[in-house]
Order: C-alpha cells, then sequence, then structure tokens
C-alpha cells in the first residue's frame, strides 16, 4: 500500500514562509494528481492546490492564488507546498493526496486514494 508522509509544518508569523513535502513511498511517476488540503477546525476539509503528472497542470483554490505553489520532483518522489505571506487564517492541519489517475475534481476530496495523515502549520504572532 502506497503512504504519503508530510513534513514541514510548524509554527511561523504572519507574513512568514514555509515549505511543506509530501514523500511517497513509491514512484510518483504512478500518480497522475497529486493535491494539497488543509482542514482547520470546526471547518470542511478544503482543497487547496492540485498538480498533474508532469507538473504543467497546476490549480490553486482562490484563498491561496499567488500566495502558495506546488511542485513535484519525481527524481525524489517528493511533492512540495511553498507558501509565503501566510496569514492566520492559514493555520491548518494539512494533508497531501493522491491518486494514479486523473481525478474529475481536482480540489475536490473524491477521487484521491491515498492520504497521508497531515502536518499542523500554525500562523500566530
Amino acid at each position: 500500500q502506497l503512504q504519503l508522509v508530510e513534513s514541514g509544518g510548524g509554527l511561523v508569523q504572519p507574513g512568514g514562509s514555509l515549505r511543506l513535502s509530501c514523500a511517497s513511498s513509491g514512484s510518483t511517476l504512478d500518480l497522475r494528481s497529486i493535491a494539497w488540503f488543509r482542514q482547520a477546525p470546526g471547518k470542511e476539509r478544503e482543497g487547496i492546490s492540485y498538480i498533474g503528472s508532469s507538473g504543467g497542470i497546476t490549480r490553486y483554490a482562490d484563498s491561496v492564488k499567488g500566495r502558495f505553489t506546488i511542485s513535484r520532483d519525481n527524481a525524489k518522489n517528493t511533492v512540495y507546498l511553498q507558501m509565503n505571506s501566510l496569514k492566520i487564517e492559514d493555520t491548518a492541519v494539512y494533508y497531501c493526496a493522491a491518486s494514479r489517475w486523473s481525478v474529475y475534481s481536482p480540489l475536490g476530496p473524491n477521487g484521491y486514494t491515498y492520504w497521508g495523515q497531515g502536518t499542523q502549520v500554525t500562523v500566530s504572532s
């Protein structure tokens, strides 16, 4: 069973940056769709970024567009989420998710087979 492991979360001040990593136990070349989701306390899980197999197609939620950048390094079997200009409202547990197939709704949770356990990001002064 393929596993995804997130890392890179932590405590950061507003305006700061973090880079999250999602390491796959298998080859990311086999994962056509990879996305980042987040869930804040009391809120629904929100899809925030998606990347296709070659990295040429990306999608972002309006809430993070222009601040976050998703990328993938298939040689390292890792996907990254560079988060800049962090806001207090970015505080959440961040999850990566993946599928071997294309998903109908890249920022929706349905269609993703594999999920990581999450990494906490806290933005606070």
